[in-house]
C-alpha cells in the first residue's frame, strides 16, 4: 500500500507554532527516508491549534529539505485566492523540485466567518464559482488561454515547468465527479466525517477523463491516525485528539491536551460514546492493529493510496506513528 503523510502543523499544549512548523520539517525528512509517496500541508486560519496557515510556503522550504517524496498542498482553500496566483505559485514550485509538487486544492475556508472576511479584505466571500476558479487555474498552469475572459489576456510565468500533479479535496463525494471530469486526483478527507463510501469513489472513477496533469484516476483517502507498539499506549497518546474532537464539536477548540491531562479530562457518558463512535473517524491501536484496518479499507472501497495525520502531543510519538506504519505496509 502507498503511504503518505498530511500534516496540519499541529501546537499542542506547551508547545510553539514555530516548534510545529520545524517539526513538520522533521516529519517530511523522516517521511522521505522511509519512501511515503508524498506529504501535503493543510490550511488554517485563526485558530491556536494550528500553524499551517500558508502551506505553499511551508511546501517550497519542505521541498528544498527532502529528495523523493512529493510534497503539495491538502489543501490551498482556493475561495482566498485568484486563478492565476496559484497558478504562478505552484508553477514556481514545480520549477524549483520538478516531478514532486502536488498542487492541491479545497473549496472549504479552512477558518471561521472572521478569518474569512479578514481575507477577502471585507468582501463577500465568492463562493459560486470554485470549479470554474479550479479550471481557469489548470488552463494558467499548462500555458493555456483561459475562457475566463478576466484573465485570457495574460500568461502565468514561469511558463514551459514540468506540471504539477492537481488533486480535488472532498469529504463529502460532491468534489468526486467533477475531479475525474478534470482529470485531477481525488483526495477524500475520511477523518473530517467519516462518510466514505464506494459509490463516492466509483463515481470519480467512471467520470475520470485523463489530461495532462494525470494520464489516470488516482484516489488518497485521509486519515487520522494514533499507532503506538501497543494498542494500549495508542489509546493513551490518542484521548487529547478524542477530546479535543468532543470539545470543537461544542465550538470550544484551542490547542490539544497533554496525555497525562487528558487522562483526568472530565467526561461523560455521553462524551464516551461519542468517542467511542468517533473511532471511524480516528484509527487508534497497535501499528498492526492499523495496518490491517488500512488494508481491509482499501479493499472494501478500492482506493490508492492512505494517506496519514498524526498528532501525538510529543514529536517523538508522532514521528513513530509513521516509521511503526511503514514498517507494517511497505
Amino acid at each position: 500500500m502507498k503511504l503518505s503523510i498530511l500534516d496540519q502543523a499541529p501546537i499542542t499544549k506547551g508547545n510553539t507554532a514555530a516548534g510545529a512548523l520545524i517539526k513538520a520539517e522533521e516529519l517530511a525528512v523522516l517521511g522521505d527516508e522511509l519512501g511515503y509517496e508524498r506529504m501535503w500541508m493543510a490550511e488554517h486560519h485563526g485558530t491556536s491549534a494550528y500553524a499551517s496557515s500558508a502551506p505553499e510556503i511551508t511546501a517550497a522550504h519542505l521541498a528544498a529539505k527532502t529528495k523523493n517524496i512529493r510534497i503539495g498542498t491538502g489543501g490551498v482553500m482556493m475561495m482566498h485566492y485568484s486563478p492565476l496566483k496559484l497558478a504562478e505559485v505552484f508553477k514556481t514550485l514545480s520549477a524549483f523540485a520538478p516531478g514532486r509538487i502536488d498542487f492541491g486544492m479545497g473549496r472549504a475556508p479552512g477558518g471561521d466567518q472572521f478569518s474569512i472576511y479578514a481575507l477577502s479584505e471585507g468582501r463577500p466571500p465568492m463562493v459560486h464559482n470554485m470549479y470554474e476558479k479550479f479550471d481557469t487555474a489548470l488552463q494558467l498552469i499548462n500555458d493555456e488561454v483561459p475562457e475566463n475572459e478576466l484573465y485570457n489576456r495574460t500568461i502565468a510565468t514561469p511558463s514551459n515547468i514540468v506540471l504539477p500533479e492537481s488533486w480535488l479535496l472532498g469529504s463529502s463525494g460532491n468534489s468526486a465527479v467533477e475531479a475525474g471530469r478534470r482529470g485531477a486526483g481525488y483526495s477524500f478527507a475520511q477523518f473530517f466525517n467519516g462518510q466514505l463510501s464506494k459509490p463516492i469513489l466509483d463515481a470519480y472513477k467512471n467520470n475520470f477523463e485523463p489530461s495532462a496533469f494525470m494520464e489516470k484516476p488516482e484516489i488518497t483517502v485521509s486519515y487520522m491516525v494514533t499507532a503506538a507498539d501497543t494498542k494500549e499506549e495508542a489509546e493513551f497518546e490518542a484521548k487529547p485528539q478524542d477530546i479535543w474532537r468532543l470539545q470543537f464539536m461544542k465550538g470550544r477548540s484551542g490547542q490539544l491536551l497533554t496525555p497525562e491531562e487528558a487522562q483526568d479530562f472530565p467526561l461523560t457518558e455521553m462524551d464516551r460514546i461519542k468517542i467511542h463512535e468517533g473511532r471511524k473517524l480516528h484509527l487508534v491501536g497497535s501499528a498492526k492493529e492499523v495496518a490491517a484496518q488500512l488494508q481491509d479499507e482499501q479493499i472494501k472501497y478500492g482506493f490508492d493510496e492512505a494517506m496519514i495525520c498524526s498528532i501525538p502531543h510529543s514529536q517523538q510519538a508522532r514521528l513513530n506513528v509513521y516509521k511503526l506504519l511503514a514498517k507494517e505496509l511497505f
